[in-house]
């Protein structure tokens, strides 16, 4: 396949920002000076957060998010705006580890976090280019294809999830490409703006009194008699209760937690405008899209129809999206050959916060609590671990979650920067190479 020189590649409008912000804007932190006192402040102001901070001011607590940079500035506005089933290990793995009861309770969330994310959206009425439109996940190799067949089960087992199986007679029926070998619909699977969700989460949480600063990092924060005092770069709050909700941005403020989730880089790229019939005609049906290789890729049009966006994690820790571009439209052209030539109007990325056990965690106790590691699928994920989190902070009983009790595992020598990841990385594009 023929390379594209850089004046083939981008397009004249290129800028490496999200797609996202060509229709929208982060949102405006609060005008006021920090209060010296507050009953709760939350780090990160990210979908987590506001989530949070919806539940504890609506109870009446003087509720105070901190973001270090924009609002939502993380992968809250960077994301691919795919909404899907988001427990990584498969019912078997989690089963083997925690027995049939966790297990299946883990799964019930998983399932649960994108009904209460649709049922939110529809009864508030959330402008968030909300789509119904499911989601294609394309098999690799033939065994691939028959492990899908197994996953279709043990989702129809165990939760009633509808779901259709794709055989490669009929791929194009979804997705008009010959890469594939068959794969597997999951149509209640949902896409929505990720910067219009996150516009919407903080209008919730503005609306019922919660204070959301942005460019405030938290320098350090030590327990005290009457909480916790957070040192800020705007000043300094006495806080009852805490939340460290900072996902793949977990950094030196919390070296425990940061020891236990893993910033991974989650490259994407947004072709430029095309005619709406050529993008219809590669993805017919509007679906999200993805595949069973260990590299992940995802990509979905736009909500107009008029760009692929196309993502995956094209690098272990680079930073310069001119560097990963190249790789994402290689990956990109593999899928849709009928993309040599489209040039890219966008590119950018954003950390997704692993754990070592595949599984988000939450917790806390008394003053200082947690709430991240969403692995790749934190839009459900994050709102409803978010929600479970500001109802623990109120002591509420309906804030109990199946994630109650497990621990949080690290590794040792690991100290947050995941030294590890480029040979897991090199290693896993092998095993796609041969279909392992």
């Amino acid at each position: 396949m023929a390379r594209q020189t850089a004046q083939q590649l981008y397009a004249e409008d290129y800028a490496p920002t999200s797609v996202w912000a060509v229709d929208a804007t982060l949102p405006a932190g609060c005008a006021l000076p920090l209060p010296d006192v507050a009953d709760i402040v939350i780090v990160g102001a990210g979908y987590t957060g506001l989530s949070a901070a919806h539940e504890t001011a609506a109870a009446g607590r003087l509720t105070v998010v901190l973001d270090a940079g924009p609002i939502g500035g993380g992968c809250s506005s960077r994301n691919g705006g795919q909404v899907a089933f988001s427990i990584k290990p498969d019912y078997q793995k989690l089963e083997r580890r925690y027995g049939a009861a966790r297990a299946s309770a883990l799964y019930e969330e998983g399932a649960a976090a994108v009904v209460a994310l649709d049922e939110l959206v529809r009864r508030e009425r959330l402008a968030c280019d909300w789509r119904d439109n499911g989601c294609f996940i394309g098999a690799h190799t033939p065994a691939h294809y028959e492990a899908l067949q197994r996953l279709a089960d043990e989702h129809r087992r165990r939760l009633s999830t509808p779901i259709e199986l794709v055989p490669r007679s009929r791929q194009r029926d979804e997705i008009d490409t010959d890469f594939y070998h068959g794969g597997l619909v999951f149509p209640a699977d949902y896409s929505v703006h990720p910067i219009k969700l996150l516009n919407a989460l903080h209008a919730r949480a503005v609306s019922v009194g919660a204070q959301v600063h942005d460019h405030c990092e938290v320098l350090r924060f030590s327990r005290e008699s009457y909480g916790i005092s957070v040192y800020t770069t705007q000043g300094f709050i006495k806080a009852r209760q805490v939340l460290l909700a900072t996902n793949g941005y977990t950094g030196a403020l919390s070296p425990w937690h940061r020891r236990r989730v893993i910033p991974v880089g989650s490259y994407q790229i947004a072709t430029e405008i095309l005619d709406p019939s050529f993008v219809k005609s590669m993805v017919p049906k509007a679906r999200n899209l993805g595949d069973t290789r260990h590299v992940v890729m995802y990509a979905r049009p736009t909500p107009d129809g008029r760009r692929i966006i196309f993502g995956g994690r094209a690098s272990a820790a680079e930073q310069n999206l001119t560097r990963v571009v190249p790789r994402l439209v290689r990956m990109m052209q593999q899928v849709f050959p009928q993309l040599t030539g489209v040039r890219i109007s966008r590119a950018w990325m954003g950390f997704v916060g692993f754990t070592f056990d595949s599984l988000p965690h939450m917790g806390g106790v008394d003053d200082l609590f947690y709430c991240m590691g969403y692995c790749g699928q934190g839009i459900p994920l994050s709102i409803y671990y978010g929600r479970k989190a500001g109802l623990k902070m109120l002591k509420r009983a309906e804030s109990a979650t199946a994630l109650d009790g497990l621990t949080f595992p690290t590794r040792p020598f690991y100290d947050g920067f995941p030294w590890f990841l480029p040979a897991a990385i090199h290693i896993y594009r092998l095993r796609d190479r041969f279909g392992w």
